[in-house]
């Protein structure tokens, strides 16, 4: 029975490692299980790693990201796109008419700036009475400027050299407003690249070419020659421009437009040269255009007043 005794008292001696060892297997299994499912720990199971990453973590689902918030809402509608702008009455192409002699064009889009023209729209001639409506402005703005108004009879001066190009108040308005200074002026402000003074030789010599003549016409119209105070009288006494000077690009529309466009031009015999220059400036609602032809004498003034009208019917797009 001794023996017996003590076999029990081994047996329970050594029974009790091994439950110690069993229990500590269980709490480290508890440890390892717990480890696996803290987010953030080294033994994070892959499953909750890619739940994750599928957006459905609690995180994701209370505040987002900027891209999975505007992915579930509705896409704001496209804006509109800017209406374009009406095209000119003109198409540009190259010419090849029955004209004797030179002739060069060009044609400025007031509303961009952009200038078309004939290949040599940068070569010049002489202006004739064409330049006759920047004298006028230069003196309107000039006078303005100083803080003076025109008397009535200077206005009515002013009427007959636009509305009837006449030659000797032209010169008296040349002579007020500085002569060769004025064409000076003309060009700086303007912002002409081509054209130039003919010193002492007059307001008739002075050498424009189409494409300037289009940057005057602009000049005039956006009111930088007249100044703000005359502009609108200056464009108004360009569209009555009657007689012997109503001739050229407006006459290439049809009635009831002319009567709304701007024109002064300019025509005279170059005996020395043998030549007839004729030169056209027209100012519409969003253009301006400038003709220039150059022919023999021989031919006559009606030649080149009726292809200086050829030519801009020529350039005209269709239905206009």
């Amino acid at each position: 029975m001794a023996g017996n005794r003590r076999s029990g008292r081994r047996q329970g001696a050594d029974a009790s490692p091994l439950r110690l060892v069993a229990i500590a297997v269980i709490l480290i299994g508890l440890v390892l299980v717990s480890l696996r499912l803290l987010p953030g720990s080294p033994f994070e199971s892959a499953a909750a790693a890619k739940w994750g990453d599928a957006g459905t973590s609690t995180s994701d689902r209370s505040t987002g990201s900027a891209t999975d918030r505007s992915a579930r809402q509705p896409a704001p509608p496209s804006p509109s796109p800017s209406p374009s702008l009406e095209p000119l009455p003109f198409v540009a192409k190259n010419l090849d008419l029955d004209i004797q002699g030179w002739y060069s064009w060009s044609v400025l889009d007031r509303r961009t700036g952009q200038i078309i023209g004939s290949k040599n729209m940068g070569e010049t001639s002489t202006t004739a009475s064409l330049i006759k409506s920047w004298i006028v402005a230069d003196y309107l703005r000039r006078t303005a400027d100083a803080g003076q108004t025109p008397s009535d009879a200077k206005l009515a001066d002013a009427t007959r050299i636009i509305r009837d190009s006449d030659n000797t108040r032209a010169e008296q308005f040349y002579n007020q407003v500085g002569r060769d200074a004025s064409i000076k002026r003309l060009i700086s402000m303007c912002k002409l690249t081509d054209s130039s003074v003919a010193p002492d030789k007059g307001w008739s010599r002075t050498a424009l070419s189409p494409r300037d003549t289009a940057r005057l016409g602009n000049c005039i119209a956006t009111g930088t020659a007249a100044g703000p105070k005359w502009t609108k009288w200056l464009l108004n006494e360009m569209k009555l421009v009657r007689g012997a000077g109503d001739f050229g690009i407006r006459k290439a529309f049809p009635a009831a437009e002319q009567k709304q466009i701007a024109i002064k031009n300019g025509w005279i015999d170059r005996t020395k040269e043998q030549e007839m220059h004729i030169n056209c400036l027209a100012i519409g609602d969003t253009w301006t255009m400038g003709v220039m032809v150059r022919y023999p004498i021989d031919l006559g003034y009606d030649y080149g007043m009726k292809n200086c009208e050829k030519i801009t019917e020529a350039l005209l797009r269709p239905g206009v």
